[in-house]
């Protein structure tokens, strides 16, 4: 089994970076322009919803984790994403994993390379600085 990982520290308090990874509106902020949310599932779709990725909430506890499990998707079936949040003062230290691949594929090294620039996406979000959704070229049919 293969894991992606990334840490970053986030200039907002918990509270704050949990909504941008426990809900569809948050994610709407940094990872993608379409995305819906109907009990408890998130389903997040990409090039003209050719690919969508279907992520039931697992493990919630507020503001500090947030655990995903993927149901659908291209290698991402059956894996974890998991958000960790630990406060220090004002600022937030999201540890982040998508976890449980089968092996480290291209596709594997192309979704950590995408992880690491949603995370800058995320901070960005969390700090006022709204970056938008990364496929945001999806919704406009580029």
């Amino acid at each position: 089994m293969a894991d992606i990982r990334h840490a970053i520290q986030i200039a907002a308090r918990p509270e704050a970076v949990y909504l941008l990874c426990a809900t569809a509106r948050g994610f709407e902020q940094w990872w993608a322009a379409d995305v819906t949310e109907r009990d408890g599932v998130v389903e997040l779709g990409f090039f003209n919803r050719t690919t969508i990725y279907r992520l039931r909430r697992q493990t919630a506890n507020p503001p500090y984790l947030v655990e995903w499990v993927c149901e659908t998707g291209n290698e991402w079936e059956g894996t974890q994403i998991i958000f960790r949040l630990e406060a220090g003062g004002s600022n937030t230290m999201l540890r982040f994993f998508h976890k449980g691949w089968q092996s480290e594929t291209d596709y594997f090294i192309f979704c950590n390379t995408t992880w690491g620039e949603l995370m800058f996406r995320l901070k960005g979000a969390a700090e006022g600085k709204s970056p938008g959704p990364l496929f945001l070229a999806d919704k406009l049919g580029y």
